[in-house]
């Protein structure tokens, strides 16, 4: 039978992990697959357990990491090349930018058939300057000139990587949402509502609002935060924040706290009267999400947060920045409402709204778990990339046993 062998930057929480360890775990009986994975930053959170509750053991690259390194890239692109000769796959499959690079060009060089990369999001705006971006721009141009397809997760993704960015043609290019597994959110919802509130001091007529997500700067939290002050000036709602996460900015969030006067709680000081709590990385994040009433997201760019995903699955109403991929995996007005990236005074608003007007709210909540077990569910995306795995190796004269 064909073998496919996907290969990932690294082990964080996040969308990348799901799609690969799905891919890796559910594409039997026709495919023979292997998983390469790197190694997580060490302000991350680890999603090795997403692995093994898939029943999936990765071959770990030490030297593949977050940062560029010419010493360890050289390493890591030796290790991918010694097990690509030794699995000898039909397809290479690669998910983000460094597995992204060490992977294809072990596929090019080693004439794999069939070689796919998936942007789960870019780095070409809002990370780095000017000439970093070109750079990283005409090594992607490159790559995918060598790729037999690249794999968006949303429509506007693709059309981000075809016109704007003009990293690959529309032919070259084909559209996967993400797709997870949804149960868990949707299941025994009381219970864990009842568990993460009690936990928090919640009262139950207490509207609960989170943001989740790795605090980094791209994610935006500050601009959340100034939202936040802003509503407690202006609703008489009993309301509570929750900053679910870690990251390299940590630290500078919690100093624009107090420069904003903001009280707030940790994990290790619940007894406060503060309405804003950091947790840190909550790992049984449906027990979270449950508890919640109302997800935030705030962010620069994204590619397709499994945050909103999961939150429409269990049925919480939406405010985010209109972002990357996010206008496909909601629906505006229904599930969500969207402001324009960094607009502070339009995410208030949208906060407010949702925060004081109940009917919405719930008409939110009946909808988005609707929506999300249609479009969203892990057994469709892992038949998606069944058919265009197909389709590329009967190009190459291939075909599954």
């Amino acid at each position: 039978m064909p073998k496919v062998l996907q290969i990932i930057n690294r082990l964080n929480l996040g969308g990348p992990t799901f799609i690969a360890g799905y891919l890796t775990a559910y594409l039997g009986p026709d495919y023979e697959t292997k998983l390469i994975a790197g190694q997580k930053d060490d302000s991350e959170e680890s999603s090795e357990f997403i692995l093994r509750n898939m029943g999936i053991e990765p071959i770990y690259i030490d030297n593949m990491r977050r940062e560029i390194s010419w010493k360890n890239d050289r390493a890591a692109y030796l290790q991918i090349d010694k097990i690509v000769k030794e699995f000898k796959p039909d397809i290479i499959h690669t998910h983000a930018a460094k597995a992204g690079t060490l992977g294809r060009l072990a596929a090019i060089n080693n004439n794999i058939p069939v070689a796919l990369h998936t942007f789960h999001g870019h780095v070409f705006e809002g990370y780095f300057g000017k000439l970093k971006t070109e750079i990283f721009l005409r090594i992607e141009r490159y790559l995918a000139s060598k790729t037999s397809g690249i794999i968006a997760i949303s429509n506007a993704q693709k059309e981000e990587l075809v016109r704007k960015f003009k990293i690959t043609t529309a032919e070259k290019s084909f559209v996967i949402p993400l797709g997870i597994e949804l149960e868990k959110f949707q299941t025994n919802q009381a219970e864990k509502r009842t568990s993460f509130r009690s936990k928090y001091n919640l009262s139950e007529d207490t509207i609960a609002i989170g943001i989740i997500g790795r605090i980094v700067p791209i994610k935006n939290h500050k601009l959340f935060l100034d939202a936040w002050k802003n509503i407690l000036i202006k609703t008489t709602k009993k309301i509570h924040a929750f900053v679910i996460g870690d990251g390299e900015d940590r630290d500078p969030v919690i100093d624009y706290c107090r420069q904003l006067n903001l009280g707030f709680n940790t994990v290790d000081n619940l007894e406060s009267t503060n309405t804003l709590t950091f947790t840190s990385w909550i790992i049984d994040i449906d027990i979270a999400v449950a508890g919640l009433d109302i997800i935030a997201l705030t962010s620069n760019n994204e590619g397709t947060p499994i945050s909103l995903i999961e939150a429409q699955a269990a049925g919480k109403a939406i405010v985010s920045t209109n972002v990357g991929g996010i206008q496909d995996i909601v629906i505006e007005g229904e599930t969500a409402l969207l402001s324009p990236k960094g607009d502070f005074e339009s995410l208030s608003i949208n906060l407010l709204e949702i925060i004081e007007n109940e009917s919405l709210r719930k008409k939110m909540q009946l909808k988005s778990p609707v929506f999300a077990k249609s479009k969203f569910g892990f057994m469709r995306m892992v038949e998606d990339h069944r058919i265009l795995y197909t389709e590329l190796l009967s190009r190459q004269k291939i075909r599954p046993s």
